[in-house]
């Protein structure tokens, strides 16, 4: 089954435009909106830890630890590199990390364990860069959750005091295997990672 849900981008665009105007210095990454993605779904995983999880057909294993699977878009096809643990990155180092894995991957020397579907707990897919507004991302099974990121578009929002303005929203799509885990859950933990988008940290 898939949700499909809306989180507010400004503040991580606005993050965006500091990290560009700061990269000159070279003293900090060039930390994308995928990395921050990336980072606010750990982040909710961490506090709802249910869909970080595998469902074996007669057991469900519920990971302490964030093992992300991120999808990557090589020469010999989409590849699945997993980053091990990385609830224990900040948003500089995740990104640093993010980058190796996805770099190994092109270069086709990434470890052949990391590839494996059983090595991540969960997975995301970010297919925004291409502009799609809405997609169903494909369960890694046997991980029972996948976060699509979709193309960030302008919609009509309340901005207070009577005022309708234009905002910038990144989509987001959940498929999850309902086998293991329940709509209601499902949808907190999607509710979630919006929250951890809107309310993003943008000190670097």
């Amino acid at each position: 089954l898939t949700h499909h849900l809306g989180a507010d981008a400004r503040k991580i665009l606005r993050l965006r435009e500091k990290v560009k105007n700061e990269k000159e210095s070279g003293n900090l990454p060039n930390i994308t909106l995928n990395d921050m993605v990336c980072f606010a779904v750990i982040q909710a995983l961490v506090k709802m830890p249910a869909i970080n999880s595998h469902y074996t057909g007669d057991s469900i294993k519920i990971f302490n630890k964030v093992h992300l699977g991120v999808a990557v878009d090589t020469e010999r096809g989409l590849l699945v590199p997993v980053l091990k643990n990385a609830d224990d990155y900040s948003l500089r180092g995740l990104s640093v990390q993010l980058k190796a894995v996805a770099e190994k991957c092109r270069k086709g020397n990434i470890e052949p364990d990391l590839l494996q579907s059983d090595a991540a707990s969960f997975t995301i897919s970010n297919l925004g860069s291409y502009g799609i507004e809405l997609f169903t991302p494909v369960l890694n099974l046997p991980q029972t959750g996948i976060l699509g990121v979709n193309t960030i578009t302008y919609r009509p929002a309340d901005m207070g005091d009577g005022i309708i303005g234009m905002v910038p929203f990144i989509g987001l799509s959940l498929t999850y295997d309902h086998r293991a885990i329940d709509g209601a859950p499902a949808s907190a933990f999607l509710r979630e990672v919006k929250q951890q988008i809107e309310n993003f940290n943008d000190t670097l």
